[in-house]
């Protein structure tokens, strides 16, 4: 049986001594934090935020790793490739450190930690819309990428006296599995879907990567930069920029991933969330550089938006990576779904006044996919998409927010180790949210030409 929201409730005195501390919420405050998504639940190991973060991180963005070197070339695309991978994981460990920072209290979900830095009301306006605007970018995209998974599928595997499908369709069968899933109430009930997930990453990253390699170096591949306009490469170096910046998702869950682990003030949630952590991260390098170096030296400035469509044979063997990653991004789907549904659902709750009740989790959680739905059916531009959200928003609440609200809160000593780090983050983290949205929105404009919604 799961156990209940628990609120945590303990402090340090002066002399560090634990003391308890009343709960003064009443029966219907209790009431909703035990029915809330984020905080009904308090039970999960430290596996469980492993493979929540590998869910998180291994997901589309690692697909679109290939082409974003094509756009980026070698040196300039390593050197993001593997600083995004040191960056992002201090940025994280800044995250998990921050989770109990103020004794008796643990910042559930990621605004409440902006709210502490910023206040309450800049700290919500801050931190919320671009949460939001990653959370709901990444399940757009997931619909996306689930339903070019199906259709490449399909094609694959039936080539004579077939009728063509249209991508919009395979988005809807895509849409019905989150239509079924998004009705488990809370991070811990996902827990077995999110481990499947995991292990598909893991198997279609080695299958993306092993496939390039035994195809080798393909003729008169290219290592340069596509024949275009210098304001086209430029712009595409954007895109890039973008798409690198998309692969790294998961600080955008890690509050909430973090807020499901017990914690007490003698085994504080951050030590078992940071060995998850590290793990994960351990498994996303494994998957990542392999398949980004080896995709790009295969193919070169030739690399599809999505690699697995580069590569056709053997066949059955890229119809089963197809289906791996289907079945990932239904997972990857379901963990960036939990806080919004916990934001809508505390939206409903304690500021509409809604009971509690299975009937408006129906019917919020169901509007919500389609939405979702609909949006990618409009707009199926992976490669623009990755590139556009990466930049606009991922960067930020990756990059550079965990370093300001460090700055913010611990106010280390100018021009000392800490603050060096932080502003070089903050520095890059700015360059990256204003360009690449640009070369992304390139992308999908071009993208768009191309295609017609609904057909």
């Amino acid at each position: 049986m799961a156990t209940r929201a628990q609120p945590d409730l303990y402090y340090a005195d002066n002399n560090n001594n634990n003391i308890d501390k009343e709960d003064n919420r009443t029966e219907r405050e209790k009431q909703i934090d035990e029915w809330l998504p984020i905080t009904s639940d308090r039970n999960a190991k430290w596996w469980y935020a492993a493979f929540h973060n590998v869910t998180a991180l291994v997901g589309a963005g690692i697909l679109g790793l290939p082409y974003a070197l094509s756009n980026l070339g070698w040196g300039a695309g390593l050197t993001v490739l593997f600083g995004s991978w040191i960056l992002t994981l201090y940025t994280l460990w800044q995250m998990i450190e921050m989770h109990e920072l103020v004794p008796g209290k643990r910042f559930d979900r990621y605004h409440e930690l902006g709210q502490h830095a910023f206040g309450k009301k800049l700290g919500l306006y801050i931190v919320v819309p671009q949460q939001l605007i990653v959370q709901v970018g990444c399940d757009i995209v997931y619909m996306v990428t689930g339903g070019q998974c199906l259709k490449k599928i399909h094609d694959l595997l039936c080539k004579v006296h077939c009728k063509d499908i249209k991508l919009t369709y395979f988005i809807m069968m895509f849409a019905s599995v989150q239509f079924f899933l998004s009705h488990l109430p809370n991070f811990n009930s996902i827990s077995g879907v999110s481990l499947a997930a995991a292990v598909m990453s893991v198997c279609y990253a080695t299958i993306a990567w092993t496939a390039s390699l035994k195809k080798g170096v393909q003729p008169n591949v290219d290592y340069g930069f596509k024949p275009q306009s210098t304001t086209g490469t430029v712009l595409s170096f954007f895109n890039g920029l973008g798409t690198m910046a998309f692969a790294y998702a998961a600080h955008n869950v890690v509050m909430e991933i973090q807020a499901t682990i017990p914690s007490t003030p003698e085994k504080p949630s951050k030590g078992p969330m940071w060995k998850g952590v590290l793990v994960a991260y351990i498994i996303v390098g494994c998957c990542f550089f392999p398949v980004a170096i080896i995709g790009y030296w295969t193919f070169g400035n030739n690399i599809s938006e999505n690699i697995l469509l580069s590569l056709e044979k053997p066949t059955w063997l890229i119809a089963l990576a197809n289906l791996f990653v289907v079945i990932h991004v239904i997972g990857s789907y379901q963990v960036f779904a939990m806080p919004v549904f916990d934001m809508m659902e505390t939206v409903l709750v304690k500021k509409l006044n809604f009971a509690p009740t299975f009937k408006l989790r129906f019917i919020a959680r169901n509007t919500y996919v389609a939405l979702t739905m609909i949006t990618g059916i409009c707009v199926p531009y992976f490669g623009g998409l990755l590139g556009f959200f990466g930049g606009f928003a991922f960067a930020p609440t990756t990059y550079f927010l965990p370093c300001i609200i460090w700055l913010i809160i611990y106010k280390p000593k100018a021009w000392s180790l800490t603050w060096i780090i932080n502003w070089i983050c903050i520095i890059l983290g700015v360059a990256l949210m204003v360009v690449s949205p640009i070369g992304g929105l390139r992308q999908i404009i071009m993208d768009a030409k191309k295609y017609q919604s609904f057909d």
